[in-house]
């Protein structure tokens, strides 16, 4: 029975955060880690599961973030690699039918009703298919200019839908300017009419001023 009381050290969580790590960058699961570590520590998986997220994990997100996108980029290689060998055989049964169907026919300076069932025979026994060059479209050229101009389709979407946003956010800037130049507008007709009020009430003030001063000289 797994039993200890000591203190975690600096090497045991290492060694923890590192098998944790690789387990998720294999696809593997973190119990299946911690039992690990629990072997070669002598500890118990659920005292392993308790300091890696109670401790350790919050030193390693970055690295987890890692490790998870590298089990996925993993897997999507695998699987790849897996659909092209179950395509493959088909590849290779369907490859000689269209490199025949791309064949030119064979050719006679004689016309038809003039060959005899034994010429023909003996013609369609000694006909060699021509040599396949470079030339000649394949099944794998097919799929790969389909797979190309799939990809262009979607790059030309992606495009596309980026013009509109961009061209929304363009007529969303230009209201907004519109409703920016009318406020300015606004704030002009306001900023005229205070200096208005405030040269008429620098003539009262003078005027105030000078009746004042004619009041004083008079008395």
């Amino acid at each position: 029975m797994k039993v200890r009381q000591d203190a975690w050290s600096h090497e045991d969580d290492l060694l923890l955060a590192e098998t944790v790590l690789r387990y998720v960058r294999d696809g593997g699961t973190q119990l299946a880690a911690f039992e690990e570590v629990g072997d070669a520590l002598n500890r118990t998986s659920a005292a392993c599961g308790f300091r890696w997220n109670a401790e350790v994990r919050k030193n390693y997100e970055p690295a987890v973030a890692i490790a998870k996108k590298q089990r996925k980029e993993r897997k999507r290689a695998f699987d790849k690699q897996k659909k092209e060998q179950q395509e493959q055989p088909i590849l290779e049964r369907s490859k000689p039918q269209l490199e025949m169907e791309w064949l030119p026919a064979p050719t006679t300076s004689r016309p038809m009703w003039e060959m005899s069932s034994s010429t023909q025979t003996q013609e369609e026994e000694t006909y060699e298919p021509l040599p396949i060059n470079d030339g000649n479209i394949t099944l794998e050229d097919c799929l790969y200019f389909l797979q190309n101009l799939k990809k262009e389709q979607q790059s030309g979407q992606g495009l596309q839908l980026e013009n509109d946003r961009l061209k929304q956010e363009n007529q969303s800037l230009m209201r907004r300017q519109l409703a920016l130049e009318e406020q300015l507008h606004k704030l002009e007709e306001q900023q005229s009419l205070i200096n208005d009020d405030y040269e008429m009430l620098v003539q009262i003030m003078d005027r105030a001023r000078k009746m004042t001063t004619l009041q004083d000289e008079v008395m």
